[in-house]
């Protein structure tokens, strides 16, 4: 499934089902992890699947409503570890690993799930033109 990039209008009728969504998984999971949670946003971002600011807020993008729950969980958790550990560290992924112990499969599916749902390509090579070479 290929999404439009910046699709506006595609991103506001799916935002409420994505923020829905992504509050259900955060309570499911944050009944383990019992970590404050500030601000969560649903965001029309290009590239990433989520983000955690300094500030503690949790960024999602509405996207994650296209890929299995798996992965959506795997995300969810990654974000919401990093209110601990604001970094990849070993302890980071022990925490991960605590909720997602096939964190690994599920990142790796992931990647090969985002070229599809984020449409994000390879710039094309463009042909190069030979002029006046007389091969042609």
């Amino acid at each position: 499934m290929l999404l439009h990039r910046r699709n506006t209008k595609h991103y506001k009728k799916y935002k409420e089902n994505a923020r829905a969504l992504v509050h259900a998984r955060l309570a499911y999971f944050n009944a383990f992890y019992a970590f404050p949670l500030r601000r969560v946003a649903i965001k029309n971002s290009k590239s990433r699947w989520g983000s955690c600011s300094k500030l503690g807020n949790l960024n999602f993008n509405y996207k994650l409503l296209f890929l299995p729950i798996q992965v959506i969980d795997y995300v969810v958790v990654h974000e919401l570890c990093h209110l601990k550990e604001f970094n990849h560290s070993p302890k980071f992924w022990a925490l991960v690993a605590q909720e997602i112990p096939d964190y690994l499969a599920r990142r790796k599916l992931l990647r090969r799930l985002e070229r599809q749902v984020l449409e994000i390509k390879k710039p094309a090579r463009r042909a190069r033109r030979t002029w006046g070479t007389g091969s042609g």
